[in-house]
């Protein structure tokens, strides 16, 4: 049982952060139609940011994290001016494509950069681990899961109360309606960019301080696109309740099966859950019907 726990535990935070970087996938979905391909490029891209500011420059966590966010924004700004606008009226496939060829860039970037080793944060949170009830929690575990539903509760209510945030359900509801309103549609791809940028950082500067850098980090972005699907690719509920739901179904599937086929069953889970639950529902767990599938 204490095993479970364990496995159901580390499962929570991991799903927690999957739920936060695939926010990222549904804000672009909403407002554009096109799948980012290159999120899990903008999580590798944070940790990085975050180790050099952190260790090169003697800059303090949080001011390292705060830093991270200016530069992830930066970036998505220039990624939707240079690579999304010029395609605003294009196919959505080729927006779908140019993505992906920037994925291939951006991971080119870093490994020209920082190469290829794994990398491991400075000691950010306090290392003796925690025991509750059985269950041994390390303090970077507890306080990425408090950071990250932090930041999805902000993040829910800046997107239903703010007026960017309605702004940016109004331009992924109807384009036209929107800029009947007077609302700029460049000006909300550009902030939706930004935000989804920011997000993809934050989950991997968290990631990072639990199991180091390296440039496979952006594999993330595959296994998060399973969660995306499962919640439905418009919605923000379904993004949070299918992290968590992955999340824990993978690590406890790590747990007990992986000992008893030799491994790997871990990374497949994702998207065996998704196979079935789509052929039960297959505009995911909380989807709009009328989506269209990409």
């Amino acid at each position: 049982m204490t095993f479970f726990l364990q496995m159901l535990s580390n499962g929570i935070v991991v799903g927690s952060i999957y739920g936060l970087v695939a926010l990222g996938f549904v804000l672009i979905y909403r407002s554009s139609g096109a799948l980012n391909l290159a999120n899990g490029e903008f999580v590798l891209f944070g940790p990085y940011i975050c180790l050099v500011l952190m260790t090169s420059y003697n800059v303090p966590f949080y001011l390292a994290l705060l830093g991270t966010l200016v530069v992830s924004a930066i970036l998505g700004l220039v990624v939707e001016r240079l690579v999304v606008r010029p395609l605003q009226h294009a196919p959505t496939i080729s927006v779908i494509m140019a993505t992906l060829g920037l994925a291939s860039l951006l991971a080119g970037v870093v490994h020209m950069i920082w190469g290829h080793s794994t990398k491991t944060f400075p000691q950010v949170f306090p290392p003796t681990p925690l025991k509750l009830g059985g269950v041994i929690v390390t303090p970077v575990y507890l306080w990425s899961f408090v950071i990250v539903i932090v930041l999805l509760i902000i993040f829910t209510v800046f997107f239903k109360y703010s007026k960017m945030g309605l702004a940016m359900r109004a331009v992924a509801d109807d384009q036209q309606a929107a800029l009947s309103m007077g609302m700029s549609v460049k000006f909300v791809y550009a902030v939706t960019w930004s935000i989804a940028a920011m997000v993809a950082a934050i989950g991997g500067v968290l990631l990072g301080n639990i199991s180091g850098v390296s440039p496979n980090m952006a594999t993330i972005g595959l296994t998060v696109l399973p969660v995306v699907i499962l919640g439905g690719l418009d919605s923000v509920l379904g993004a949070i309740v299918g992290g968590f739901l992955i999340g824990v179904i993978q690590n406890i599937a790590g747990g007990y099966l992986d000992p008893l086929v030799g491994g790997g069953l871990k990374e497949v889970v994702p998207f065996i859950i998704v196979l079935f639950i789509l052929m039960l529902k297959p505009y995911g767990l909380f989807g709009s019907k009328g989506i269209e599938r990409v």
